[in-house]
């Protein structure tokens, strides 16, 4: 959004006696309006205590915004008590299909209940194969119908498709001024996005006719090589969708520490972490305990300990919800389009409490 701004200066002319005769009177530059332009910059930013609960009641006066090192004006803040929450949370279906998956739905289905006031909405994709909006812009009870739906399978990832696809449509349809958040309940990991796959299949092109001689080890390598080279790619497109769709992005990978079994799955929670440190949300990565052991009364206990650990999570992702306000203020600094611009938001008098905001935003002229 850009607004005008009139400036008022005055004229100082010199001319000599015969040429003022004659020339024609030059318009006065107080007469004159001069309009520059200013985007409007909005920056989502969650507040809360030493104890993780919500710090309400902060105004204007309480932030300070730093915008390429330049102190910026603050025009407006809005908080969560009155600005509306629209919230895409992202369910994968193809992560697990251990007993864990049942709660995950339940507890996800809870903070959705939780969280959402009347006048907010709720849009519930799954990540598959591809990404399947199974609810658009809903009230709380069709958003939980949905999400109680969802059921497990073993297809394919794609990730970055359903990530891209929830920001765009948020973007395109959440109205203007609205809180807009992405909660992903995944371990990130990416085997199907377009750009991946197509990525995969130009790799394979390019070795010509050696695809057909080259040894099993060989021919995983190139694999992984043409994914990781995609995925490289598409971390940098989709962490500017969120940044140009004003989107908080939070996580939480089921995983837990099995993340670090292998390349993707580190890939992928360092993906997540990424998302979340620039839009100004939260990457969680629970420490959750084995459940299919052959002990069955150690997996009993763990699976307490594990729904206890997940309510936590959803609790404070609740918290850090309620504890989010709208900074925005207009920039009249020139920066060429698609630049990225760094950002600074602290408190002034910070004490105990903990901000989280985003990073900087792209220009979009």
């Amino acid at each position: 959004m850009k607004r005008l701004l009139s400036l008022t200066a005055l004229l100082l002319a010199f001319a000599s006696a015969s040429f003022a005769q004659t020339a024609t009177p030059t318009p006065r530059l107080e007469d004159q309006e001069i309009k520059i332009e200013s985007r409007l910059v909005v920056i989502p930013v969650s507040v809360t205590d030493a104890a993780g609960n919500p710090v309400t009641n902060l105004g204007k006066n309480d932030f300070t915004v730093v915008e390429e090192g330049n102190r910026q004006e603050i025009d407006n803040v809005g908080n969560a008590d009155v600005v509306p929450l629209e919230i895409a949370l992202l369910f994968d279906v193809s992560a697990s299909t251990d007993a864990m998956f049942k709660f995950q739905q339940e507890t996800a289905a809870k903070f959705l209940q939780d969280v959402l006031k009347p006048t907010d909405r709720a849009t519930v994709f799954t990540i598959g194969a591809s990404p399947v909006m199974l609810a658009g812009r809903d009230t709380s009870d069709k958003a939980i119908a949905s999400v109680r739906t969802i059921t497990p399978t073993k297809q394919f990832t794609a990730f970055y498709d359903s990530i891209a696809a929830a920001s765009e449509y948020l973007a395109k349809n959440a109205p203007s001024g609205t809180r807009r958040v992405i909660v992903v309940i995944s371990d990130g990991e990416d085997t199907n996005s377009t750009r991946v796959a197509r990525a995969i299949q130009d790799g394979y092109k390019r070795a010509g006719e050696k695809i057909n001689t080259i040894d099993t080890k060989a021919l995983y390598q190139l694999t992984v090589n043409s994914r990781n080279e995609a995925s490289l790619k598409e971390r940098v497109r989709i962490g500017k969708s969120l940044q140009d769709g004003d989107t908080v992005f939070y996580s939480i990978n089921p995983a837990g520490s099995s993340y670090q079994l292998n390349q993707m799955s580190m890939f992928g929670q360092e993906n997540m972490e990424r998302f979340a440190l620039e839009t100004g949300g939260t990457a969680f990565l629970p420490k959750f305990l084995p459940i299919d052991t052959k002990d069955t009364l150690a997996n009993s206990g763990n699976m307490k300990r594990n729904a206890t650990t997940l309510e936590t999570i959803f609790r404070q992702l609740a918290n850090e919800l309620r504890a989010q306000y709208l900074v925005q203020y207009y920039s009249d600094a020139e920066f060429p389009e698609g630049r990225f611009v760094k950002l600074a938001v602290s408190l002034k008098n910070p004490a105990s409490n903990k901000l989280r905001a985003r990073q900087g935003y792209y220009v979009k002229n």
